[in-house]
């Protein structure tokens, strides 16, 4: 059955990334709805606060993607026990960058407009997995040929220019395509060769004395942002739970 799996549905040597990706998902998606009940008080579910200290779940986080991968380094291979600790290292970093805000802020930020952070770095994560999972490799190898694959200097031209495509994308604020371009090089290519958006440094170095570019930026980042962000925060309400009020005062 085993062989079977991962001769026809995953890749062989990918069955660990697989299983880590799955409890990372669960985890988070576990997470959030236990969080929801607590803030709405329903539910057994309380925050741990012993002595009055409020202990995040960021804190067991760290304690098992410690354990998941020093051990899943340590036991190497594709055995029972490599497997037992990437879905450990998976169940921990979910944990973790459910309050990715939390540490990028050091801040308690889990229920504001900040906390909406850690949602996106979890999606794109789980995207970004789901790629190798899927099979693509970083920078475009996967399209290379076996012959260029033997030609080392048409390999690293290719690698070198999705670099340079995923640099650009990356230097004008176009993170998700950026990022994502690193295993689908055309989104890179997308996100390199549009205007920057702005604020970006691409934008505040370039377009300093281009008002006709800045300006074209702007307009267009306004109306992205006005067709694509409402949308995306009223799933993210309905989904993982709409963000505090900021207090008046």
């Amino acid at each position: 059955m085993d062989h079977w799996f991962t001769r026809n549905i995953v890749e062989p040597g990918k069955l660990p990334l697989l299983l880590s990706l799955a409890s990372f998902v669960v985890t988070f998606a576990v997470t959030r709805t236990i969080t929801r009940l607590i803030r709405a008080g329903r539910g057994p579910f309380r925050n741990v606060t012993p002595g009055g200290l409020h202990i995040h779940h960021v804190v067991p986080g760290v304690v098992l993607s410690v354990i998941g991968g020093f051990g899943a380094v340590a036991v190497g291979g594709y055995g029972a026990a490599a497997m037992l600790f990437a879905i450990v290292f998976g169940m921990g970093a979910g944990l973790v960058l459910d309050e990715f805000a939390l540490i990028l802020h050091l801040d308690d930020v889990y229920w504001t407009e900040e906390g909406r952070k850690s949602v996106e770095v979890v999606v794109l994560t789980a995207a970004l997995l789901l790629l190798v999972v899927a099979g693509f490799a970083p920078l475009g190898v996967n399209e290379v040929t076996e012959e260029e694959r033997q030609n080392r200097l048409e390999l690293m031209v290719t690698l070198v220019v999705n670099f340079l495509f995923v640099v650009v994308a990356l230097l004008k604020g176009k993170l998700r395509l950026g990022l994502i371009g690193v295993l689908v090089p055309p989104l890179a290519i997308v996100g390199a060769v549009r205007l920057a958006r702005p604020g970006s440094l691409w934008s505040r170095r370039l377009y300093a004395h281009r008002p006709r570019a800045r300006a074209r930026a702007l307009l267009r980042g306004y109306r992205h942002d006005r067709r694509w962000t409402r949308w995306g925060r009223r799933v993210q309400d309905l989904v993982l739970g709409a963000p505090d009020e900021p207090s008046q005062g």
